[in-house]
């Protein structure tokens, strides 16, 4: 692909990111902009215009998906050398070359989860703890690790930042954990992933032959997700670059929702104040969602006052599609139902079960989900469950692949990858049982789908296939599993769907309980905007007055979707004491005259009415201009613009009566 061939597949914005090639330049990309497309196209043409050698230049995300997504895209655009990971995947590749050199010997082994030693040094210090508390104990060690914030001085960190420690322990019993954690970690010759990169960044910090000969290799940086960016990351990038500026960073404030890890977005928001000259866009043309998410995320967005920075305001690229829906339910049980039945109605219209998700605010929501996706019969996967590369079917089938494609075949790839995979229980349908079964063989497609994939390149044979497995295998970038999706909004960052159920949407789930300060509170409010920008065309939002079937109905709806949630919400959702004295059949046919008029004209439906408004036009049930004045909330404006077809609404919907 040509230089201009590589800025003619960008927008204006999209372009002006590629032609940044040198200097400090920040991006601040809202959700669905293409920021991943600006960055690789970036790369691509300062390789392509000779500014890059492509080997010069270290990618790095936060997570394996995203590497390899932007390998892929690199790859497409013909640009194979430039090394593309994530910040742990980098640091220790890096560590394990140089560890021999300064330490000696091979490096420590990488343990995968921090559980067993937590708990070893809790029995040490006579602490007793339960699986949810070692799970907290290992989060908080984590986050003081990344914050660099050592044992003696943790007391003081948390008193500061008025950070509570961990249920049912006080800052000095933490910090003795952190204390011994690390004397059990060493005893065992382990490291944890946040030694990866502490011991990277000492190395580089402290032999000057080391760090020299690192950005001897790598010159130029670009960092995707930099809201997300914590202390120890930042370290670690400031010896990559030794004082040099080629560092292009990518982010949006409005999506940092990883604060309690570590993450921080003041890098990403004090950029250009930290790098004076640095070359500041935005990307705001959002080609994921249709006008309509747009609208009620931009909406949520104007609700909220950011402390330090704004958000931005998006602008859909896409045709209009349904209106977003609102539901209420009587039960959590209810709830999951009715969203199960409506996934199968989608899927049955046409769309992938894999372009399906249903997201919640804590991962103790899925098992309500689990059971009514079962008992529709719906396949459905749960985002965050054991590692594809992990399952016992999967390493088993990698093996049987690598047998084969050492063999001398004639079959196309497609065909002999099934052949393979008969031996190991693959069969062009499913199994009727459920549970095991179940995940085993969607395992077992996921495989045949990117042996399909891989079909379509011209170079492809089984060899190819097996190295994009190996590849995927040490990136942790897994397939793509067709089944609905069922994940926290946390998980569901850097993701998309055409279709997106959020769940669980009243006080004490969204926002949780535990956040009580305004920090907290405003971070919660974050990951809905997440969650309502993953959706491509559907959107439900929803939420269960109980817990359970004839539990008392005490819950509310969020704080959050004050001003954003219709009077009355259309369909089996609806709720009567939501209406006032009104009447349901023209409150309904106002909301969806709003919710027409909303779309025509590319705005959030609160700005054309709002909800007392619109309940206060259906109780007065105004004929002409002149009482349509007379209604609180209808001044001349609104009289003006939407008066005619306002009063034409009530007129039919007087005929019908």
């Amino acid at each position: 692909m040509s230089p201009d061939q590589i800025l003619d597949a960008l927008d204006p914005d999209q372009r002006e990111v590629a032609l940044a090639l040198t200097g400090p330049v920040c991006v601040l990309a809202g959700a669905g902009t293409g920021k991943t497309r600006a960055l690789t196209h970036r790369i691509a043409y300062g390789v392509r215009t000779g500014v890059y050698a492509p080997t010069s230049v270290l990618a790095v995300t936060f997570t394996a998906r995203a590497a390899g997504e932007m390998r892929t895209r690199l790859r497409a655009l013909g640009v194979p050398g430039v090394q593309a990971r994530t910040f742990h995947a980098a640091a220790l590749r890096q560590l394990g070359y140089f560890w021999p050199k300064i330490v000696g010997g091979a490096p420590p082994r990488v343990m995968e989860h921090k559980g067993q030693v937590i708990a070893e040094a809790a029995r040490r210090l006579d602490l007793s703890v339960d699986r949810v508390a070692v799970r907290d104990l290992a989060s908080e060690v984590e986050w003081s690790k990344v914050s660099m914030i050592p044992a003696d001085e943790y007391g003081r960190a948390i008193a500061a930042l008025r950070r509570e420690p961990p249920a049912g322990y006080d800052a000095h019993v933490v910090s003795r954990l952190i204390s011994v954690y690390e004397d059990v970690k060493n005893e065992r010759g382990q490291i944890d992933f946040e030694d990866v990169l502490m011991y990277l960044g000492d190395i580089l910090a402290s032999h000057g032959a080391v760090a020299d000969e690192v950005r001897r290799q790598y010159r130029r940086f670009v960092v995707d997700e930099y809201q997300d960016v914590s202390p120890l990351q930042q370290f670690v990038l400031d010896q990559w670059l030794g004082g040099r500026q080629e560092l292009c960073v990518v982010g949006d404030p409005s999506q940092t929702i990883y604060s309690f890890t570590g993450a921080t977005p003041r890098h990403l928001l004090d950029f250009a104040k930290t790098r004076p000259g640095a070359t500041v866009i935005k990307l705001v043309r959002d080609y994921r969602s249709t006008p309509q998410v747009v609208g009620l995320a931009n909406a949520l967005l104007a609700t909220r006052r950011h402390a330090g920075f704004e958000g931005l305001e998006l602008r859909a690229q896409r045709p209009a599609g349904p209106p977003v829906a609102f539901d209420v339910y009587e039960d959590d049980e209810a709830e999951a139902a009715a969203i199960a039945a409506a996934a199968a109605r989608l899927i049955a219209s046409g769309v992938r079960p894999s372009e399906i998700a249903v997201l919640y605010r804590t991962n103790g929501q899925s098992e309500t989900f689990e059971q009514a996706f079962a008992d529709r019969g719906v396949g459905y996967l749960v985002r965050g469950g054991e590692r594809f590369f992990q399952r016992p079917e999967v390493r088993e089938a990698i093996l049987l692949l690598r047998g084969a494609a050492r063999a001398v075949a004639e079959d196309p790839v497609p065909t002999a990858v099934r052949e393979v995979l008969a031996s190991v229980g693959w069969a062009e349908e499913p199994p009727s049982a459920r549970g095991a079964a179940r995940e085993r063989w969607e395992s077992l497609r996921a495989l045949v789908s990117l042996a399909d994939e891989i079909a379509a390149r011209p170079d492809a044979t089984m060899a190819l296939l097996v190295a994009e497995l190996d590849e995927r295998a040490a990136a942790q970038h897994a397939p793509t599993i067709e089944g609905v999706t069922l994940a926290s909004l946390h998980a569901a960052k850097g993701l998309e769907w055409d279709a997106v159920f959020l769940a669980g949407l009243s006080e004490g789930l969204l926002p949780i309980s535990l956040a009580e300060t305004p920090d907290a509170i405003a971070e919660e409010k974050r990951l809905l905007y997440v969650g309502i920008t993953r959706a491509r065309e559907h959107l439900t939002l929803s939420y269960a007055r109980s817990r359970a079937p004839g539990g008392r109905a005490t819950r509310k709806r969020s704080r959050f979707l004050d001003g954003l949630w219709p009077a009355a919400t259309p369909g089996r959702g609806r709720s009567t004491a939501d209406l006032g004295d009104a009447d349901p059949a023209v409150v309904d046919a106002l909301v969806e005259w709003r919710t027409q008029v909303a779309a025509e004209i590319d705005r959030p439906a609160f700005t054309v009415l709002s909800d007392t408004s619109l309940e206060a036009v259906a109780r007065a049930r105004p004929r002409t201009p002149a009482e349509l004045l007379k209604v609180p909330g209808i001044g001349q404006v609104k009289a003006q613009t939407y008066g005619p077809t306002l009063l034409e609404v009530l007129r039919r919907s007087d005929a019908k009566n």
